[in-house]
């Protein structure tokens, strides 16, 4: 299966979660709004947007994938089933550990989460309450990620791809059947939870369906299987997950300004898009590939590998970046803006949404350039330039929100400008850090397809702007509300790009022949 068939097996599926998903915020923000309800409500989805991040979307299972294919190759079906059934039980057991000692501590922990909130107990324990109720999320991930890494390894991408929309249809119902903004937070929380254990039966069985059995009976066990696992799953994930890392330290600080939590919450929500559906689906999609082309000591082949996944992952994400950067307000007000969501609320988000805007292309290169490392079992280096972006992230960010607050104006935007600063160092340094090892050489044909990326982004963004130089015409040709707005404002960009971007080379008629190919998914 080419890699353009695999990037849009997986880039699909998570589009259709991540629409939902827009329609999920849509329903909490009308319900909820950016006040202090919307505040406890996204502290209580801190961690599980964490580990989801963390473990779904990439992370651990780019990390586990090499390891599980590895014994597969070498040791055969048997071998492959006993690594992933020991590191699953090990892994359950740890996870379960920290739901239930952070459960425990959570009192303490949101006060910290919360900041703002020290005086208003009612609020505070709101918080409390509801991340108490989401914590078991973690440990339903944690088995989820595994199961994915599992599918991967066998070339099944669909189920990993399509088990997150489980999420968005239990929280949309929840929401729906709530009523006033404590009610719908409550249910909201507790779907959270069902969603998890839903995810994780789902992927169970497509596991099963492989005829690949795995069991949590039995008592978890630190074997030498284990041990080689972890030892590159635990750096191979929190390499993986800088930008996630850095995104809960922004909520940290956000919680020491009244509603700066809420306004980062719905700007991620937007520029979480094109890493969720490119990022992270070409970087699961070339991994398996890469490992194979380390194993054989091709290097022409991974190098060639990474050319296409890097040409095809800017020609998707530039051309978003720049939306974002040129129409913010458009998208969070049309999006979001309705019920307890106001215009001032889209303002403010959007003020955050263009400092992560510029970042977007870096968080995407990030989960691209990280499989060169991880194919070839080097966890720890990615793992040491991710920790160095946090730490980056974090002294920024205190800077900047301070600075930005010692003038009188809303500290956060200064959160999001540390998170895309953080993610370029991140960027830069692996890429350098594979070219200095021999690892990557960029070839002349990726050097003229980002050109053609940036300029058909350009043109669509130069396009977008006119368009909105003229908001009242477009309101009078497209009647039925805001939503519809923005529909066409992005189908307009998306034409645009697409036309440009086929007659610079951004786009390629290989491409469109690859997706045209039929073939088999599962």
């Amino acid at each position: 299966m080419s890699l353009v068939r695999n990037t849009m097996v997986q880039a699909s599926l998570t589009l259709v979660s991540r629409v939902l998903g827009l329609l999920r915020e849509a329903l909490i923000a009308a319900k909820i709004g950016a006040g202090p309800v919307g505040d406890a409500f996204f502290a209580a989805l801190m961690f599980p947007n964490l580990f989801r991040r963390f473990f779904a979307e990439g992370a651990f299972a780019q990390a586990f994938v090499p390891s599980y294919a590895r014994t597969l190759e070498a040791e055969g079906e048997a071998a492959a089933q006993a690594v992933a059934q020991e590191a699953m039980r090990v892994l359950f057991a740890v996870t379960a550990g920290i739901v239930i000692a952070a459960q425990l501590a959570m009192p303490w922990i949101m006060r910290a989460l919360m900041g703002a909130y020290v005086d208003q107990p009612d609020i505070l324990q709101l918080g409390i309450l509801l991340t108490q109720i989401t914590m078991p999320y973690l440990a339903f991930m944690a088995l989820s990620a595994l199961f994915s890494g599992v599918l991967n390894s066998l070339g099944r991408f669909a189920f990993s791809a399509g088990a997150p929309t489980l999420l968005n249809i239990f929280i949309i119902s929840a929401v729906l059947s709530a009523t006033g903004p404590v009610q719908t937070a409550e249910f909201a929380a507790v779907a959270v939870t069902l969603a998890g254990i839903a995810q994780a039966a789902l992927l169970w069985w497509g596991v099963a369906r492989q005829k690949v059995r795995l069991s949590l009976l039995g008592w978890p066990r630190i074997t030498p299987n284990v041990k080689r696992v972890m030892a590159l799953a635990i750096p191979g994930a929190i390499a993986g997950s800088g930008m996630q890392i850095n995104a809960l330290v922004s909520q940290v600080l956000a919680g020491l300004e009244v509603g700066a939590r809420s306004y980062l919450t719905y700007a991620d929500r937007l520029y979480q898009l094109p890493l969720g559906l490119v990022g992270v689906a070409v970087g699961v999609a070339i991994l398996p590939r890469l490992s194979r082309a380390a194993r054989a000591e091709d290097g022409a082949g991974a190098s060639a590998m990474l050319d296409d996944g890097i040409g095809l992952a800017m020609a998707l994400t530039l051309p978003a970046a720049v939306a974002l950067a040129i129409v913010p307000v458009a998208l969070i007000d049309g999006l979001f803006g309705r019920g307890a969501f106001t215009v001032d609320d889209a303002l403010l988000s959007a003020s955050a949404l263009v400092q992560y805007a510029w970042g977007v292309p870096a968080f995407v290169l990030i989960k691209v350039l990280a499989p060169g490392f991880f194919a070839r079992e080097d966890t720890r280096t990615p793992m040491f330039y991710s920790l160095l972006s946090v730490a980056i992230n974090t002294g920024l960010g205190v800077a900047l929100f301070l600075w930005f607050q010692s003038m009188g104006r809303p500290g956060f935007p200064g959160l999001a400008i540390a998170t895309s600063v953080a993610a370029w160092v991140n960027a830069g340094l692996l890429f350098l850090t594979l070219q200095a090892r021999g690892w990557y050489r960029p070839g002349a044909r990726l050097l003229s397809r980002m050109t053609s990326c940036l300029i058909a982004s350009a043109a669509m963004g130069a396009a977008l702007w006119w368009l909105m130089g003229r908001e009242a015409e477009m309101r009078s040709l497209v009647p039925g509300g805001r939503i519809l707005e923005v529909l066409a404002l992005i189908g307009a960009g998306a034409v645009i790009y697409g036309i440009a971007a086929l007659l610079f080379g951004a786009l390629r008629p290989s491409d469109l022949k690859a997706l045209a190919r039929r073939r088999t998914v599962e």
